[in-house]
């Protein structure tokens, strides 16, 4: 089977209203080119900064969550919503939640792998600073191709997009916000590296870059294919990348080169 997703790399700025409308005219124009299954960047209704989360978290469900189910009914196609400040009792989560056609919660992934970094010269971030972490892994389907979400950081761990195509996730969604340091180094690399080890499609969404932001996206959302191929990317600015997922391929890859079936997890 083929489905079409639609990576959606929008500018985030001050101003929840403000992101709320920018990703209404975005996830319209992408429904109408077809796309089946629309992704949304990481903090795609908030400045990525720690200082901005706990003023926009929601309770689920919320303005944000509201949204994307309307705008999921509306356009009769599947939203994985990026990821958003969640707030549960004290805790503050990075969580992604996944709309169906008809409205309903079928995914919900909190960011498990908290970026806390310390680049001497370049970038020193502390998400646990204000968040916490999520305890579990995201799986779900989309007209039957079986979908894994993680979010950004996530994809540093190995282990846990393994875990995702152990359970049969033919692609991964990563919302993420990549920054200028780690951008250029390690963005295409990690993409790749996944999508090589677990012969899956990777699909990386980044906010667009703002260079006025506090914290400066990346961008360059792409796709990776399961033969560890780079498919396709935008470059900084606002865009749509449309990308065909076609399962036969994955089937193809992992029959023809099958290293899920060849591990020897009695060494390791």
């Amino acid at each position: 089977m083929k489905l079409q997703a639609a990576l959606i790399q929008m500018k985030v700025v001050e101003g929840k209203d403000n992101n709320l409308r920018t990703a209404d005219r975005m996830l319209g124009q992408a429904a109408s080119q077809g796309a089946r299954l629309l992704v949304l960047p990481e903090m795609f209704n908030v400045p990525y900064d720690n200082s901005f989360f706990p003023g926009y978290a929601e309770e689920y469900p919320g303005e944000t969550t509201e949204f994307l189910k309307r705008k999921a009914i509306e356009l009769d196609v599947y939203i994985a919503g990026g990821s958003i400040p969640e707030r549960e009792g004290n805790s503050i989560y990075n969580t992604s939640y996944v709309f169906s056609p008809k409205g309903e919660l079928i995914g919900k992934h909190r960011k498990a792998h908290l970026f806390d970094i310390d680049v001497k010269g370049g970038i020193t971030f502390r998400e646990s600073d204000v968040l916490s972490p999520g305890q579990e892994s995201t799986l779900f389907n989309v007209d039957g191709l079986k979908v894994g979400l993680i979010i950004c950081y996530d994809i540093r761990f190995p282990e846990f997009t393994r875990k995702l195509a152990l359970e049969g996730a033919q692609a991964v969604l990563v919302p993420a916000a990549f920054n200028m340091i780690t951008g250029p180094a390690h963005w295409h690399l990690s993409a790749r590296a996944r999508a090589l080890d677990n012969q899956v499609y990777m699909l990386l969404c980044s906010q667009s870059r703002n260079s006025d932001s506090s914290y400066t996206a990346y961008g360059h959302s792409l796709a990776a294919g399961p033969w560890g191929d780079l498919i396709s990317e935008l470059e900084t600015e606002e865009g749509i990348l449309h990308v065909a997922i076609d399962t036969d391929r994955v089937d193809k890859i992992r029959n023809e080169l099958p290293l899920l079936k060849h591990r020897r997890e009695e060494l390791y």
